[in-house]
């Protein structure tokens, strides 16, 4: 019974795009059925070039609600931020 399956995220990169994207979650008994499952459910039009399936809970992920104590330490690192640097006028656009 798949409610018993666990419970995976399932991100696919497309043919013009360079990064995975979340697209959806499916229950499957295993990683090969996850992703077989996957192919079948998130790529009908045959747009996908790569799926990658995680187990939903092996993702940890902040809350919304600590987005300041979690993000305003790096407000104090300005060298993280590429306007600190100067970029060489040889370089151009970045």
């Amino acid at each position: 019974m798949s409610s018993e399956w666990p419970l995976w995220e399932v991100f696919i990169r497309g043919q013009h795009g360079l990064n995975h994207r979340h697209v959806g979650s499916l229950h499957a008994s295993d990683a090969e059925m996850a992703i077989c499952n996957a192919r079948d459910v998130y790529t009908r039009r045959n747009e996908g070039v790569s799926i990658w399936v995680v187990k939903s809970n092996e993702i940890t992920a902040s809350a919304p609600s600590d987005k300041g104590p979690l993000f305003e330490p790096s407000n104090s690192k300005v060298y993280r931020h590429p306007t600190f640097f100067d970029i060489p006028a040889e370089v151009g656009h970045m």
